[in-house]
């Protein structure tokens, strides 16, 4: 069996791309401003956005919570998923970069269904509570808060509702128990969350793209 290299799955990448996704004006503009803004190319890989997309589709999710809005790029790709009358709420921590992913939102089409909600998810999330269930809640913001925002994403969403958590690979870092990097300590906590928080069932997939070798966690909500 061959070994990947990262040519080999640099290739791999770019045919299921071209082949399962296509090319997207919206979207390559919202990641060309991301990068003339000098924020960290760090929005999820093409795939996985319409992996994300997909899914929203899947459970017929209404109301979707995005945890790190960044340029906005998975945020355009959910609410493309939305049915009429649906709404993504997604909260960035930087304000500079909130306007960045509005101007992205607004040129993608998007904007009439998005809200973007300026602060630190510790600050912005206990406002939500007593609003309607969210349906699909997608996290992918600092990793040292993993476990708080799982918390909020329990609270918040619905029943049989969808939590989907970014970055959980880490280049195999995450199997350290040893680290002091405090990102690896923030995904090792919230896998054991997901693993031992009865208002969870998850399971993770090692994810090797054009954003390199890391992974994402699935679970559903009691």
């Amino acid at each position: 069996m061959a070994e990947p290299t990262r040519e080999s799955w640099m290739r791999l990448d770019d045919y299921l791309t071209d082949v399962l996704v296509g090319h997207d004006s919206a979207l390559e503009s919202a990641v060309a401003v991301q990068d003339a803004a000098h924020l960290p190319s760090i929005e999820v890989a093409p795939l996985n956005g319409k992996l994300l997309h997909l899914l929203a589709r899947m459970i017929r999710a209404r109301r979707i919570l995005e945890i790190g809005t960044l340029g906005g790029y998975s945020t355009i790709w959910m609410a493309r998923a939305l049915p009429e009358g649906g709404r993504v709420v997604t909260i960035e921590a930087e304000p500079d970069i909130a306007q960045v992913a509005q101007s992205n939102l607004l040129r993608a089409g998007v904007a009439d269904r998005v809200e973007v909600l300026v602060g630190r998810g510790e600050h912005v999330l206990p406002t939500l509570s007593g609003t309607e269930p969210f349906d699909l809640v997608f996290i992918d913001a600092d990793k040292e808060s993993n476990t708080l925002y799982l918390d909020w994403a329990a609270r918040l969403g619905r029943s049989g509702g969808l939590v989907v958590v970014d970055n959980i690979g880490r280049e195999a870092r995450v199997t350290d128990a040893d680290t002091d990097d405090s990102q690896i300590q923030g995904v090792r906590a919230s896998l054991e969350m997901l693993r031992d928080d009865p208002r969870f069932d998850a399971t993770a997939l090692q994810t090797l793209d054009r954003k390199g070798w890391d992974g994402i966690a699935l679970a559903l909500l009691a």
